[in-house]
């Protein structure tokens, strides 16, 4: 399977991504454990982390096929190289940098670079992006992200990053949010697995509502 297959059937399972950023090599185990016994099959640990591609490393040895793993605050096409030799399929950016996108297409990983407006958005996708990360998600609205989606091509996936909770999902997948990107609501450094796993339920839970 191709990891753009694998993504769709993770993807498909759950669209959240884990946003894990601060996460410390020696503890990122037991916290990819808590996210997928809560239903979670994609984990992002962003590359501003402490020594990221340990981390990496580590989740994708000790979660294999059970949830796809990758690289979060991708911003140089060294980075996608970086990644990929730590078996991390996942190319997430706070930007839409289309030679990182490029780069992540050519290795056939899947990349979600992040977009704030349709001229991105469509620069992006023209790139090879898998999907779209609309951030920050605290300065757009539904209405701006339905307004969007009235252009985009409706097989595209965007998934509002920032600022996501539980109790305020509802809007967002209302105006065709396909996903989302959960970051401190989720994991803060200093959380343990059994915090992230409360918090993991808790959007799973508001997600089949």
């Amino acid at each position: 399977m191709s990891h753009l297959a694998a993504f769709d059937a993770a993807f498909a399972k759950c669209p959240l991504i884990a946003i894990l950023r601060g996460v410390k090599p020696d503890e990122v185990e037991a916290i990819g454990d808590a996210l997928v016994d809560a239903g979670f099959t994609l984990i992002e640990v962003p590359l501003n982390s402490p020594n990221p591609l340990e981390s990496i490393g580590r989740l994708t040895k000790r979660l294999r096929d059970r949830a796809m793993v990758g690289a979060g605050t991708v911003l140089r096409e060294a980075d996608v190289a970086a990644v990929a030799d730590m078996d991390g399929t996942l190319i997430i950016s706070p930007n839409a940098n289309s030679r990182v996108i490029a780069a992540s297409a050519a290795r056939g990983l899947v990349s979600l670079p992040g977009i704030a407006t349709p001229t991105e958005a469509f620069a992006a996708l023209d790139a090879g992006a898998t999907a779209l990360k609309l951030f920050p998600a605290e300065a757009a609205s539904p209405v701006v992200l339905k307004a969007m989606r009235a252009v985009l091509p409706p097989a595209v996936r965007v998934l509002p990053v920032g600022g996501i909770a539980p109790d305020n999902m509802q809007p967002w997948r209302d105006a065709g949010a396909a996903g989302f990107g959960l970051g401190s609501a989720l994991y803060k450094p200093g959380f343990s697995a059994e915090q992230v796993a409360e918090r993991a339920m808790a959007f799973v839970s508001a997600l089949q509502v």
